[in-house]
């Protein structure tokens, strides 16, 4: 009969992401995970399919998120409004976990493998929130560009986020992003920054 491992998929998680910011991705093994984790390979195993897994772990539960948060909006929001109510309670998803995120984040940039499945994963949320806005009666092609442009709105929120001290939220920078799309897309030139980025 096996011990138990408290929070053994936490740990889990955590040592994998300072070995893959020590060591890399591809230099890490599973055995290095576990022996830092304090457990051994085989509870990885019994936790993650893979050390990429430790990765996208979160995908499913957060796809599941945006399509039941859009799906909850009145089908008499317009669409652009919809999503932009859908990304301010995405943001509560991520609050406090500024620093996984950002650390997560470094992972995937330094390793192209990764950075492809995180394009497939961001694809596959705007697929979904294409299907869910269909489903309210939005037709083609506005149902897939509104998803488009509101999984790059998240992309790129997202990527401004992580890429600072925490100081402030994913909402914000969410807000931010859609806002420099509404100017863009009305045809007014964007204000710069003001924080000079």
């Amino acid at each position: 009969m096996g011990r138990w491992e408290p929070n053994a998929r936490g740990r889990l998680a955590q040592a994998a992401l300072d070995l893959y910011e020590e060591r890399g991705f591809e230099q890490t093994t599973a055995a290095q995970i576990a022996e830092r984790a304090g457990l051994t390979e085989r509870t990885f195993f019994r936790h993650y399919r893979d050390k990429r897994e430790v990765l996208f772990e979160g995908a499913p539960a957060l796809a599941k998120f945006f399509v039941d948060t859009l799906t909850d909006i009145p089908d008499s929001v317009l669409p652009i409004d919809a999503i932009a109510s859908t990304l301010e309670s995405v943001a509560t998803f991520f609050e406090e976990r500024h620093t996984f995120a950002r650390q997560r984040q470094a992972v995937i940039i330094a390793n192209t493998e990764l950075r492809e499945r995180e394009l497939v994963k961001l694809a596959s949320l705007a697929a979904a929130l294409a299907a869910t806005l269909r489903g309210r009666g939005v037709p083609e092609p506005a149902a897939t560009l509104t998803a488009e442009a509101g999984i790059t709105v998240f992309k790129v929120g997202f990527e401004r986020w992580v890429g600072q001290d925490g100081d402030r939220t994913l909402a914000h920078f969410l807000r931010e992003s859609l806002a420099e799309l509404r100017t863009v897309t009305a045809g007014r030139q964007p204000a710069p920054a003001a924080d000079g980025s």
